[in-house]
């Protein structure tokens, strides 16, 4: 089937009890027993409900997976990955990773004996000589949170199976629809559920996908143990989110590249992140590995005093965290989404007080050029 008809059907069908079309909302957190083991295939809602299969079925077949496990947010999946692995085992980063996954693995799983090296994944003779006989994992970001790097995720999950690791890749700003890791060699893929693939801004949720059926049992052993799964109903807005994925992103992408050509054309810009340039560093790979640049959009205005004014200014663009919602938001990295990465960190890689990032909506373009001048202005 193709993508859009996927989106609308897969890991779908009517109800059959009612013909109902739309997935019902199973609001329920137990199920009736007929006698001592003997249940219809549902026994309690933290280790099945069916508005969640069908979600996971949904975004599996989306990214051309076999397996699909929700959780109940973005970080929580990525927590539970984490938890495949013992203590001792090592895990390359993207160097540029996203500030909520470097303060988890940092401050948090570090201490249960794991070891992060965080590596720049653009650069492939840096990512073969991080690997050691302790790696197990390469947990990529691509293109990065917030300055959009772009890395060779075929020719890192071959260096990787070479050394006997695992990649998991975090394909939550190009969605299945512009980009499989999969289908590229990586053996894990993550969604933070919450940004395009729900696309409205009104749910939080995580989502893993897997082609091995080992790694995949052991998820769902995870899921049920630790609990950190979606309600039904928050399963139910992310179904109704897919379903126009396919539309959303072509419109997304469309009004992102009008907005790169606008900005590029605006004094007194330092520097201006997007893929689509063709003088972007990794501009041939993203070509190349993915049918389309996203809709993130970073640029340094300079300083954090023109970054407040712009941020402060904007009428359409609101300033708020996330990203992926049909309305188009304006973030300051610096001190929301990495405001838990040292500074010197945040130096190295790019995120200063003058970056503002923009996640781009499917609103008029023409109103959103408008707001951006009169902000920068």
């Amino acid at each position: 089937m193709g993508f859009s008809t996927d989106a609308i059907h897969g890991g779908q069908s009517p109800e059959e009890r009612s013909g109902a079309v739309i997935t019902p909302i199973y609001q329920t957190s137990t199920y009736k027993q007929d006698g001592i083991g003997q249940h219809r295939g549902y026994e309690y809602a933290r280790t099945a409900n069916p508005t969640r299969e069908a979600l996971e079925r949904n975004i599996a077949i989306l990214e051309g997976g076999k397996h699909g496990v929700a959780y109940s947010s973005g970080m929580a999946a990525t927590d539970t990955i984490l938890k495949l692995f013992r203590p001792g085992d090592e895990v390359i980063v993207t160097h540029n990773v996203y500030g909520g996954t470097y303060r988890l693995f940092e401050m948090v799983l570090r201490d249960f004996g794991l070891v992060f090296k965080h590596v720049d994944t653009t650069d492939l003779k840096e990512v073969r000589s991080a690997f050691t006989s302790s790696t197990r994992l390469v947990f990529l970001e691509s293109p990065t949170n917030p300055v959009l790097q772009v890395s060779d995720i075929a020719a890192i999950c071959e260096i990787a199976h070479e050394n006997n690791a695992v990649v998991c890749v975090d394909n939550t700003f190009m969605t299945p629809y512009f980009q499989k890791p999969l289908s590229l060699g990586a053996d894990i893929v993550v969604h933070s559920t919450t940004k395009y693939l729900n696309g409205h801004s009104d749910m939080v949720g995580g989502m893993v996908i897997v082609n091995d059926d080992q790694i995949a049992e052991r998820l769902r052993y995870l899921q049920n143990c630790v609990g950190a799964v979606p309600g039904p109903f928050d399963c139910w807005l992310a179904l109704r989110g897919t379903k126009t994925l396919a539309v959303r992103m072509k419109q997304h992408e469309e009004n992102s590249r009008r907005i790169a050509a606008f900005l590029r054309e605006q004094p007194g810009l330092e520097k201006i992140y997007y893929p689509g340039y063709d003088d972007h560093p990794q501009h041939d790979l993203a070509r190349r590995q993915a049918t389309g640049f996203g809709s993130i959009i970073a640029l340094d205005v300079g300083s954090l005093g023109r970054a407040d004014k712009v941020l402060r200014s904007v009428r359409l663009f609101t300033l708020a965290e996330s990203l992926g919602g049909v309305e188009s938001l304006i973030s300051h990295p610096a001190s929301m989404t990495h405001g838990s990465v040292p500074k010197s960190e945040k130096d190295k890689l790019g995120v200063t007080d003058g970056l503002v990032r923009l996640s781009v909506g499917i609103e008029d373009v023409e109103d959103l050029e408008a707001d951006l001048k009169q902000a920068l202005a």
